[in-house]
């Protein structure tokens, strides 16, 4: 039986209802996306209609999903709010501080070693308030989730921005902040602008190489990284349904990385399939019984120009495979331009890693079709030229992979099997040689490939594939092999082929574990004691920021001026930062080390207005609030793009800056901002970015009449007596501007605990 299925049934027993409501006040038919939409609105059946990329909306998800590094965050938090039990079913998944080094054995005790206080912190914390504990080494979360809790249909929040991966059984999955993820634990309504709407048509049949993957990696070719930024993204189509379940969840995840809120598909056969593999009948049972509201309505795919903001057709009969990268995740080269792009820009061919896994490619589908690669290689005599490693999405994927001898078959080509753990796909790898910064390649399945990304090496040029295509550069170790066209020498000197990969969507003989790494919470946990040592460099108490001071903010200093691409690696880097995903002290020693400053082209070289000396950010930051001066970080387009991590959000507020400037923002990383009580602003012409010099003195104008849809002034003061006023816009509304005011969202819930 599954987790939580009154809940679910409760959800689908007002379906029809809420929906027939949504249907009258919008007055046309709707899509799945508005359909979940409208069906979780916080005050119940729909009474008007919102307005796409406009109105602000409560929204009551039913369930929270926290990974390790985030979940201290979110709840240190949760702490403060004065709750007794989470208000919604939540969980909390260790996957992301455990190292890939050695193998799964070794790393998975290091881990439990090394980030015991951690480990021992959440699941306290956890068994106290009601929320389910997966212990490491249980899977990656959104593994997890697809196999425990995503159900067709529903809506739920994560923090991290791969919570999406859910929209491979139909959820409206989204990646948030711990703020927005405490406030729906606390039981109060979580707040999203209405999103603009992404259609895509799915026609055909993948076939031959191409896989899933490759469906995401072409749109994100086309759309870019912020092209779906303030949309939800809807697939459907004959193509979409002669897909597996897991292969959706894939296309879903990597959605992250176009900036789209989140990724769905309609309920169809193959999730019932997944859901009847996975021990979950009755989820399947309930939702065969709603089936018609778990769908968009028949007109919507009929005629989608007409309900979908943008369309986008893609023949799955014609789509060749891809390889994504470097350094970005939409450039978009097919396999069989790869030779003469790789050519004209210099990257390196030579391939040195091939990896598989991380949340978005590690089902039981994905190591099977790549192990089907593998298994030719051993059988035609191949010697694998590049380092392979696997990441099994879970313990029920990697023990079930175990007994039908898939990870066999990649240890007979000297593959490392890897903890059931993000690794190398955050940062967490160990790579042997990484420190002497030389510039290779590597290819991978995982979702994100900025630099520095997987090793820290900011010359390892990544490209993300599909684990088959991984597979076989892998073995042919050079990033230009074609294995539609293209030979391989064996042992035996003869040239050979590898056939088109081949794999079993679900297990022919069922899943199996022995144990899944489950920790069900307390009952009651009233007496529960989370402890917290005042001494820990892991874990640290949270004080509640300042309230606003109720003036304009003048004298600012400008800290650093981002160029180019900054994202929420750029801001708060993982990797070996990750263990002071706790501590908001000692993380903000890596606030914005990875940004360019504009005026020397260089990382964490800013200089400072109080010394006229080139200093690391944070410790030029840290005396800047020494010194009681507040400060602005300027930034270019899709600002605080990647991650969901809201320590991006949090470092610089602790440490004393007061406002973010841009051309434009990641939808997540906006939202952190604002649940901080910072100030997120935009140019409202984007050429005034080159206004902003150095030296600069800035005041931000408009802060005692702050109102929605109002613009503000920053007032620049130059160096040489000249003044610039640039009019700068942002999206708050009366809620956002009273986060701020209190010193953020936080502060707001504590008043109301106390008021109580």
């Amino acid at each position: 039986m599954a987790f939580d299925i009154d809940m679910i049934k409760k959800v689908y027993a007002q379906y029809g209802e809420r929906i027939a409501a949504a249907r009258k006040v919008v007055d046309r038919p709707l899509t799945l996306t508005e359909k979940i939409l409208y069906t979780h609105l916080w005050d119940g059946s729909a009474t008007q209609a919102y307005e796409r990329g406009a109105s602000y909306v409560d929204f009551a998800p039913d369930r929270v999903a926290m990974q390790d590094a985030t979940a201290q965050m979110a709840l240190l938090q949760f702490m403060q709010a004065g709750r007794p039990r989470v208000a919604v079913p939540s969980t909390v998944h260790c996957d992301h501080l455990i190292r890939a080094k050695e193998g799964a054995e070794k790393d998975l005790a290091v881990a439990t070693s090394e980030s015991k206080e951690v480990f021992d912190f959440l699941a306290s914390v956890s068994n106290k308030y009601g929320i389910g504990f997966w212990k490491p080494g249980a899977g990656i979360i959104h593994q997890v989730v697809l196999e425990n809790y995503a159900f067709p249909g529903g809506m739920m929040i994560g923090t991290d921005s791969h919570t999406v991966n859910a929209g491979g059984l139909g959820m409206l999955a989204i990646g948030v902040g711990g703020a927005d993820a405490c406030d729906v634990m606390a039981g109060l309504p979580w707040e999203l602008k209405f999103p603009k709407l992404i259609g895509v048509k799915l026609t055909g049949k993948l076939n031959g190489w191409t896989a899933p993957k490759d469906v995401i990696l072409k749109v994100a070719g086309i759309l870019t990284v912020k092209g779906g930024t303030g949309c939800i993204v809807e697939y459907f189509g004959e193509g979409a349904r002669s897909m597996s379940c897991t292969g959706k969840g894939t296309i879903c995840n990597m959605g992250a990385e176009i900036g789209a809120t989140t990724s769905t598909f309609g309920y169809d056969e193959s999730m019932e399939r997944y859901l009847r593999a996975t021990n979950r009948a009755d989820v399947a049972d309930a939702a065969n019984a709603v089936s018609e509201h778990l769908t968009a309505d028949p007109e919507v795919y009929a005629d989608p120009e007409r309900y979908f903001d943008q369309v986008i057709e893609i023949n799955l009969s014609e789509l060749e495979p891809h390889l994504n990268g470097p350094f970005t995740p939409d450039l978009a080269t097919p396999v069989s331009k790869m030779k003469e792009e790789a050519a004209k820009n210099g990257w390196p061919l030579k391939v040195e890693w091939g990896l598989i896994g991380s949340c978005t490619n590690s089902s039981y589908e994905d190591l099977s079709r790549a192990a089907s690669i593998a298994k030719q290689a051993v059988d035609k005599g191949l010697v694998t030229k590049a380092e392979f490693g696997i990441n099994p999405g879970s313990e029920q994927v990697r023990y079930t992979a175990e007994r039908d001898g898939l990870l066999d078959t990649f240890t007979d080509l000297d593959a490392t099997i890897f903890t059931n753990a993000c690794g190398p796909c955050i940062g967490m790898w160990a790579r042997v040689g990484a420190e002497k910064a030389e510039k290779n390649t590597i290819v991978h399945s995982f979702n994100r490939n900025f630099a520095k990304r997987a090793d820290g090496n900011p010359n390892t040029y990544a490209f993300v594939a599909s684990p088959e295509l991984v597979a076989a550069i892998a073995i042919s170790g050079d990033l230009s092999f074609n294995p539609i066209t293209d030979t391989l020498i064996n042992d035996r000197g003869e040239a050979v082929k590898l056939d088109p990969p081949v794999g079993d969507e679900l297990p022919q003989k069922g899943f199996d574990v022995e144990d899944p790494g489950y920790q069900a919470p307390a009952a009651d946990g009233s007496s529960v004691v989370v402890a917290v040592s005042p001494t820990s460099d892991r874990l640290q108490l949270l004080d509640p920021f300042a309230p606003w001071e109720g003036t304009d903010l003048t004298g600012l200093k400008l800290l650093i001026k981002a160029k180019g691409k900054c994202t929420t690696d750029h801001i708060s880097m993982a990797g070996p930062w990750l263990k002071y995903r706790g501590h908001l002290d000692n993380i903000s020693n890596n606030l914005l080390i990875g940004a360019v400053n504009f005026f020397n082209d260089k990382t964490d070289a800013v200089k400072s207005q109080l010394t006229g000396e080139y200093g690391p950010v944070p410790a030029t930051q840290r005396s800047y609030k020494a010194a009681g001066i507040g400060t602005i970080v300027v930034g270019d387009e899709n600002y605080g793009e990647g991650s969901s991590r809201e320590h991006a959000a949090m470092e610089p507020r602790h440490l004393g800056v007061r406002a973010v400037l841009v051309k434009s923002f990641a939808r997540i990383h906006e939202t952190n901002l604002k649940k901080q009580g910072m100030l997120g602003l935009t140019f409202a012409d984007k050429a005034d970015y080159d206004k902003i010099l150095e030296d600069d003195s800035l005041d931000i104008i408009g802060l005692t009449t702050f109102a929605p849809d109002t613009p503000l002034t920053v007032v620049a003061h130059h160096a040489d007596g000249s003044v610039d006023h640039i009019q700068v816009n942002h999206s708050y509304n009366a809620q956002q501007i009273g986060w701020f005011k209190a010193g953020g969202a936080l502060n707001i819930i504590r008043q109301g605990q106390a008021s109580e």
